[in-house]
């Protein structure tokens, strides 16, 4: 399986495994069903179920169903760190080449690159069986190039990956990114030995997690020595510890301390 390389930031580069083509299919096609339900359900809702009338209705026609599902895969992604529901299922995500959960601004990115795939024509301007056969061979037939440009990248990306900066990772892997920095410390006497710990953020305390599981996995601890001088000048603390267990500790003491405030 390839796999892409990921700086964090504390210097060290992560493995990541590339999602396969196939999941990222399926998830496309999850969540192409899903808004198509969601196109069926509002349309009867509205014009069964309150009777109104299609001319009399276009702009909340817009507001309740074109506009959702316009905004589906961008605001999912913005929610759901990285996933649509389709990618959930499928086990995928969505991840910043430049170490992290990608930004806002790169989410909106590779979000507005895929304008051939909007769903506005779900809206007011689907009428009937015939329009929406018509509009899913639209979108098969442009979604050809995208299909060719994953394939040929080096990092299987789509163009709004190669705008954005980001990749679509297999979120299954012993590899793959944690959905939460939460590990339970259940010792009622625990004490903290970093307060420090504090100063980090979620995503550098998440970059440690990761540290420590490949570390296991590829029974490599140079990159744990690494980021244990890292995170030492940087918090300014000193600790005899081994390299792993000194990551382990920083993670404890960061939940217990999150968890008691």
């Amino acid at each position: 399986m390839p796999t892409v390389q990921i700086e964090t930031a504390f210097n060290v580069e992560l493995d990541f495994e590339i999602a396969p083509f196939h999941k990222r299919l399926m998830a496309y096609i999850i969540d192409f069903g899903i808004l198509v339900l969601y196109l069926f359900s509002m349309k009867y809702l509205l014009y069964t179920g309150f009777n109104l009338e299609l001319e009399s209705a276009i702009g909340l026609d817009i507001i309740a169903i074109s506009l959702p599902m316009l905004l589906y895969s961008v605001f999912t992604e913005l929610l759901m760190n990285g996933q649509t529901l389709g990618k959930r299922i499928m086990q995928i995500r969505v991840v910043s080449l430049e170490g992290g959960e990608p930004t806002a601004g790169q989410f909106v990115l590779r979000w507005i690159t895929k304008f051939f795939e909007w769903p506005f024509l779900f809206g007011y301007i689907y009428a009937s069986s015939i329009s929406l056969i018509i509009y899913i061979f639209y979108t098969a037939f442009f979604g050809i190039p995208v299909i060719i440009i994953i394939l040929v990248s080096k990092k299987n990306q789509r163009l709004g990956d190669l705008a954005a900066g980001t990749a679509v990772v297999d979120a299954r892997t012993s590899l793959g990114i944690n959905d939460t920095i939460f590990m339970e410390v259940k010792s009622d006497n625990y004490k903290v030995t970093f307060p420090e710990v504090m100063r980090l953020s979620d995503n550098d305390i998440n970059t440690i997690k990761q540290v420590l599981i490949q570390a296991r996995k590829n029974h490599n601890h140079d990159i744990c020595i690494r980021v244990e001088y890292k995170i030492k000048d940087v918090l300014k603390v000193e600790s005899r510890l081994s390299s792993i267990d000194f990551l382990e500790k920083l993670l404890e003491d960061y939940n217990f301390i999150a968890t008691k405030e």
